[in-house]
């Protein structure tokens, strides 16, 4: 969702990408929704004509009456239903509309952006986030949300448009309520929930209280909606019933006057959502407004580039100096300079954070506009889609016969033809369904088909084991001939053939040389890399065999349990077998804690059964109490006054 200060765009921004048809549709939704708003109004003023019919017609016409009064409502249904289609169709179809396009162009716009861009502005989260959140806030806010703003406005004026024609005395009375109606609505709407969210993140470790008060919230605008509610149908009925004796008004025109007001004052209070939805959806399209404006320094599509055609492997560094955009306090390079002829291949080692990844990222210009192409990272990006689309990355246009080439190249054949469908198979999100070597080797296949001049290779056998890094390596082997490869090394055994290896030191190149020749050195840099490698293997064999070791006693001390233990185990296995959590496993242990908690529980919706009736019976007991208001507006003036 929309995160960050208070920025919003205008209102109006919200429909920038309203093309002629979508405006059209707004206009015809804005009329529909006005029509479906005033429907209501005369709802009531058709309701109170009903009423007239029913109180002072004798038994003679009031067939004909009721009769007439009973189409009015047909066609009013009509029209209201006709009205209600076009509100929520044009703007759910407009909001869609405008949504979609946003959508494509802040995808255009993400997929455009710069490697800076991620480091200092937006996370791939964010991106996401935007995409799946903020864009439907943004939807909602000038789609449907605007349809129901104007047709509960449309009924808030019509209500008391329709009131003040009917009796404006009585109209400005309940006027005088209207405010603690949609106050007592929007504190329905909203409070509980502020309340809670408020609460939640000033006491996260105390995630019950914001739930009981979230609930007692609710529960308060709830009920004081309804108890204002029905104070005002009190005062207007006595009220009525004083015009009705003082000045001769109908009983049908009090009637009208009240259904309309409190519809009118209701509908106010329902149309703060649909403020909300604005407010939300403006915040939210202010990133996205920003992300869609923003020139990368970097362009991609900028077609005034130097587009380099042929290129012939040679790679040169020469006196580089470089910080990352998102660390500016922290110099990475001073002055570093490497040249690697074409054709060669060249290793970078050194410890984590010298510097090795980030000749990769220069290289592939992420930050500076050095040209390379052709890379494999040491965790291999899939896409979730079958092997064959996901080597097709590489070329796009790809002949059966060059892909089977490049997998044969790539060491993957013989793991590819055993799966049940092939280069048909789906690897899953990430290549969830594949192993870590599997995923190296297929992206080996798309770097083949891509055919580079020059191949960056960013520790891609770091995170394989032995086994598979073996294979990773000799199908690397096979596609390094005649290409200019760089090599960032994970494991310094991995590059040992090097026609260079250069050492990165904070940032400094501090020697390079073949294999053999760093190696004569003992006091070298490359050969202290080497000689701590070799022991901390050692180590970790050691620390192995021990965990190996523990594991046996574990195993043995679990062949004789006690029977304690055996007990838990039948209650897990019990447990477990009832698809219950861990608080309900606990309580099958202890049976007295249970039964309590059954008990309580049982007394808990005993209460909030009996409280859910009350408050149902409610409603058919104010129909009662209209019915019956309604009857004494018809008695005679010294009855009506005694029961009003």
């Amino acid at each position: 969702m929309a995160r960050g200060g208070d920025e919003k765009v205008p209102f109006y921004k919200l429909f920038s990408f309203a093309d002629r048809n979508d405006i059209i549709l707004m206009l015809l939704g804005i009329l529909g929704a006005i029509a479906s708003g005033v429907s209501k109004p005369l709802m009531s003023l058709i309701f109170g004509d009903l009423v007239d019919s029913y109180g002072t017609s004798n038994q003679s016409n009031i067939r004909d009456k009721v009769s007439g009064i009973s189409l009015k409502f047909v066609y009013l249904g009509i029209g209201s239903g006709m009205a209600s289609v076009l509100q929520v169709s044009c703007w759910v179809i407009t909001g869609e509309r405008q949504a979609t396009r946003m959508k494509c162009l802040y995808l255009k716009t993400i997929l455009r952006q710069d490697i800076e861009f991620f480091d200092t502005q937006s996370a791939t989260g964010e991106v996401i986030e935007r995409m799946s959140g903020d864009t439907i806030l943004l939807q909602e806010a000038m789609g449907e949300k605007v349809g129901n703003f104007i047709m509960h406005m449309s009924t808030f004026i019509g209500g008391f448009v329709v009131a003040f024609i009917k009796e404006w005395h009585l109209t400005l009375v309940l006027l005088a309520t209207i405010p603690a109606i949609a106050i007592s609505y929007v504190c329905c709407f909203f409070t509980g929930e502020n309340l809670s969210i408020i609460d939640y993140n000033s006491k996260l470790e105390n995630a019950y209280k914001p739930t009981v008060n979230q609930a007692l919230a609710s529960g308060i605008g709830l009920g004081t909606t309804l108890m204002v509610s029905l104070f005002s149908y009190g005062l207007a009925i006595w009220y009525g019933a004083k015009l009705i004796i003082d000045k001769n008004y109908s009983g049908g025109d009090i009637v009208t006057v009240i259904f309309s007001a409190m519809l009118g004052g209701s509908s106010l209070g329902q149309a703060s959502p649909s403020l909300s939805a604005f407010s939300a959806g403006k915040a939210a399209a202010y990133k996205i407004y920003e992300t869609i404006k923003r020139t990368p320094k970097i362009d991609p599509y900028e077609p005034s580039g130097i587009q380099l055609e042929d290129i012939k492997g040679e790679i040169e560094l020469k006196d580089v100096y470089f910080k990352y955009p998102a660390r500016p306090d922290v110099q990475i390079f001073s002055g570093f300079s490497l040249y690697i002829p074409s054709g060669k291949t060249a290793a970078l080692v050194g410890q984590s954070g010298s510097g090795k990844s980030t000749v990769i990222s220069l290289l592939e210009r992420f930050y500076d506009p050095v040209a390379a192409n052709g890379a494999s990272k040491s965790r291999a990006v899939l896409f979730a889609t079958t092997i064959r689309e996901n080597i097709m990355y590489g070329k796009e246009n790809a002949s059966e016969e060059e892909i089977r080439n490049a997998i044969r190249l790539a060491n993957a054949a013989k793991f590819i033809d055993k799966l049940p469908k092939g280069l048909d198979t789906m690897v899953g999100g990430h290549g969830t369904q594949i192993s870590g070597g599997q995923k190296q080797r297929i992206a080996i296949v798309r770097a083949i088909l891509k055919d580079p001049r020059i191949l960056l290779l960013d520790e891609a056998t770091s995170a394989l084991d032995v086994e598979s890094e073996r294979i990773v390596q000799d199908a690397l082997s096979n596609i390094m001939i005649n290409r200019t490869t760089v090599v960032v090394a994970h494991r310094l055994t991995t590059i040992r053939n090097a026609d260079l290896i250069a050492v990165v030191n904070l940032g400094k190149l501090v020697e390079q040389g073949t294999h053999d020749e760093l190696i004569k050195d003992p006091d070298g840099a490359y050969s202290q890399l080497v000689q701590m490698q070799q022991k901390n293997k050692h180590v970790k064999n050691k620390g192995k065999e021990i965990e190996d070791s523990n594991a046996q006693k574990r195993l043995s001390c679990s062949k004789n349990p006690s029977g304690r233990s055996r007990r838990f185990s039948i209650s897990s296995r019990k447990s477990a077998s009832k698809g219950a959590s861990n608080r309900f496993s606990l309580a099958y242990d202890l049976g007295v804690i249970a039964a309590v908690d059954f008990h309580e529980s049982i007394r808990r919706d005993d209460g909030a059964e009996s409280t859910a009736s009350i408050n149902g019976a409610v409603y058919p007991v104010f129909g009662l109490l209209i019915s019956t208001a309604i009857k004494i507006f018809y008695e005679s003036h010294h009855e009506l006054r005694k029961d009003s």
